[in-house]
C-alpha cells in the first residue's frame, strides 16, 4: 500500500493491540505493522445504555438530554482509541492501522474519519457478513459493499483495506470487482464466531475462540488463486502459526500476513521466531528480498484454477499419478 514495512508479518485486529505496553513488545518483536482492535459500534452503544439505563422517562418526552448523555459516552468511548493512536504514531516508527467494525452505515463514516484525522496510516474495514437472509440477494450485498466503499472514499485518503469473509457464491468474481473500486487491500479472511451447542443445558454456546491450524489452507488457497487477479494487494489472514506459514502465504502472492491466535498462544515475542524462520528460509534459498519469491506459487491470471484443483484432486484421491 505504498508503506515501508520492516516484515510482512503484521498483527491483526485483537485484544493484544489496547494498550501502549502491548503495541511496544509488538514493536520490539519485529511486527512490520499493526492493526489495531476493531472499534465495535455495537460496543458503544452498549456503553450508552449501560450508563443511561436509569432513565425511566420515554425517548420522545426526554430525548435532547438522551442524546447529550449518548454523544457524551461516544465521544469519550472514541477519544480513548484516537489517543491510543496518537500515542503509537509518536512511539514507535511501525504502521498503525485503524479497524472499524460496525452496522450502521453513516457510523462508518463517522469513525473512519476520525481515525485519520488521529494519524492513521491506513484503515482496515470489516465488512463481515454472512448470507442468512432468504429475502438478500447477490446484487443486495454487492451494493452494501459497494457504496460504503465508495462512501468512505470521498472522505478518507489514506489507504483503505476491505476485510472480508468467504461466503460469497461467486468468491473469484466478488473479491475482483472489490478491488476494482480504488481499495488498495482485501484482507483474506474474518472469521465467524464459532457456535457450539451445549447437549446438557441445550443451549447454544461459544465454540474455540482462536484460529487452528487447519484454517490456514482456506486463505491459502484463495490467496493462490487470487494474487495475479487482483488490481489491489492481499493481507491473508487466518490459522497463520509460524514462519513456515507465513512463506507459504507469500509464494501464493500475498503482500503481507496477519497474525493473531498463534501470539495468544505463544506470546507477543513469537513474532521474532516467524521472523527468524522467513530471514534463514531466505538465505537458504539465496533471495535477498520478498519481492524474488512473492507469488512465485500463484495461479497465473490466465490459468484455470478449476483444472488445478482438479489435477490434484485426482493425483491425491485416485490412482492417477
Amino acid at each position: 500500500m505504498g508503506m515501508e514495512l520492516s516484515s510482512p508479518i503484521i498483527v491483526g485486529s485483537c485484544g493484544l493491540s489496547t494498550t501502549m505496553t502491548g503495541l511496544e513488545k509488538m514493536h520490539k518483536a519485529g511486527a512490520g505493522a499493526v492493526v489495531l482492535k476493531s472499534i465495535f459500534e455495537e460496543q458503544i452503544l452498549f456503553n450508552i445504555k449501560k450508563h443511561t439505563s436509569s432513565y425511566t422517562t420515554p425517548y420522545d418526552t426526554f430525548g435532547d438530554s438522551y442524546d447529550y448523555i449518548a454523544n457524551h459516552i461516544e465521544a469519550n468511548d472514541i477519544e480513548k482509541y484516537l489517543n491510543l493512536i496518537r500515542e503509537a504514531k509518536k512511539s514507535f516508527p511501525m504502521p498503525i492501522i485503524g479497524s472499524i467494525n460496525c452496522s450502521n452505515f453513516g457510523n462508518w463514516i463517522n469513525y473512519a474519519k476520525h481515525l485519520q484525522e488521529a494519524g492513521c496510516d491506513a484503515i482496515e474495514l470489516n465488512l463481515f457478513y454472512i448470507p442468512f437472509n432468504v429475502n438478500t440477494s447477490h446484487d443486495d450485498i454487492q451494493r452494501l459493499f459497494s457504496d460504503t466503499i465508495q462512501a468512505l472514499r470521498r472522505i478518507v485518503t489514506i489507504p483503505l483495506i476491505i476485510k472480508t469473509g468467504n461466503y460469497f457464491t461467486d468468491l473469484a468474481k466478488f473479491m475482483q470487482q472489490l478491488s476494482w473500486t480504488g481499495i488498495s487491500a482485501i484482507t483474506l479472511f474474518n472469521r465467524a464466531t464459532n457456535w457450539d451447542i451445549d447437549t446438557e443445558t441445550r443451549q447454544i454456546v461459544h465454540g474455540p475462540v482462536t484460529s487452528s491450524p487447519n484454517d490456514f489452507f482456506l486463505p491459502l488457497r484463495w490467496t493462490a488463486i487470487l494474487s495475479k487477479k487482483l488490481r489491489c494487494e492481499i493481507s491473508a489472514s487466518g490459522g497463520v502459526q509460524t514462519g513456515n506459514d507465513v512463506i507459504k502465504l507469500l509464494l501464493a502472492g500475498a503482500s503481507t500476513v496477519q497474525v493473531v491466535s498463534s501470539l495468544y498462544n505463544n506470546g507477543i515475542e513469537h513474532i521474532a521466531t516467524m521472523n527468524n524462520e522467513l530471514s534463514q528460509w531466505m538465505e537458504r534459498n539465496n533471495y535477498k528480498s520478498i519481492s524474488n519469491f512473492r507469488g512465485s506459487m500463484a495461479i497465473k491470471s490466465n490459468e484455470d484454477a478449476s483444472q488445478f484443483e482438479r489435477i490434484h484432486f485426482m493425483k491425491y484421491f485416485s490412482e492417477i499419478n
